[in-house]
């Protein structure tokens, strides 16, 4: 349709206005249009975001500890070798912030480590019952795991006084390695037994003691157990 036709057929359409009025309803136009717009946008972007949010989970059952605990030899020894990784500085903060960005760093950090380092039993690596270290060599049990997840996470930001290593009894009633990330939602745990990060109360452990977050000391959890999968583990 050419330009003057179509405003043949408007002026037939539309009664006359004045020029005033003319301008003044394009302008009404002009930001109805705009508003309009801006609330199609809101609500067509309320469904992605709260979907994103969806991702972080929900608020957990504490985990909170019930006096002080002896840390295992091999932890001493581990902090002569690694003295900052064993360092406390209460000027971090004791708890991470969940955000999707964060869930998906943990989550990722979890799976990756998992697939980067291969099972080897201390006895097997290095002739010893138990020794905590960094899997350099691609090869580590549960604590060499959870120690390298920890350095990376530290790495990318997170605070390390907020993620601390824990001492557990498995399913087979055999002491286990786990790190515990304290965030705003609760204590998740990382394990390399499985790619899920869970709530501690949904692994099937008895929770033994960890690492304190006030200093170098340890502190009992006193054997709360997760689950009662974790029980009837304990109790064969």
């Amino acid at each position: 349709m050419r330009d003057h036709q179509a405003r043949d057929v408007a002026a037939e359409v539309v009664p006359a206005r004045t020029s005033g009025g003319r301008e003044r309803s394009l302008r009404f136009g002009m930001i109805a249009g705009a508003i309009m717009l801006a609330m199609m946008t809101m609500l067509d972007a309320a469904p992605a975001q709260a979907q994103q949010y969806a991702t972080v989970p929900e608020r957990v059952t504490p985990l909170e500890a019930v006096g002080g605990a002896r840390p295992i030899p091999a932890w001493r020894v581990f902090c002569q070798r690694h003295p900052l990784e064993c360092a406390v500085d209460p000027r971090e903060a004791g708890h991470v912030t969940l955000t999707p960005q964060i869930w998906a760093l943990i989550t990722r950090v979890n799976r990756e480590v998992n697939a980067a380092i291969a099972p080897m039993t201390d006895m097997e690596q290095w002739g010893t019952a138990d020794s905590w270290d960094f899997p350099e060599a691609g090869y580590g049990d549960c604590e060499d795991y959870q120690l390298l997840k920890r350095r990376r996470l530290a790495d990318a930001g997170l605070p390390r006084r907020a993620m601390r290593m824990n001492v557990v009894l498995d399913t087979r009633n055999e002491g286990h390695a786990v790190l515990e990330v304290r965030t705003d939602r609760g204590v998740f745990i990382l394990d390399n037994v499985t790619d899920a990060v869970l709530p501690w109360d949904e692994t099937p452990y008895v929770y033994i003691k960890r690492e304190g977050r006030d200093d170098a000391r340890w502190v009992s959890l006193r054997g709360v157990a997760a689950s009662p999968t974790a029980v009837a583990g304990t109790r064969r």
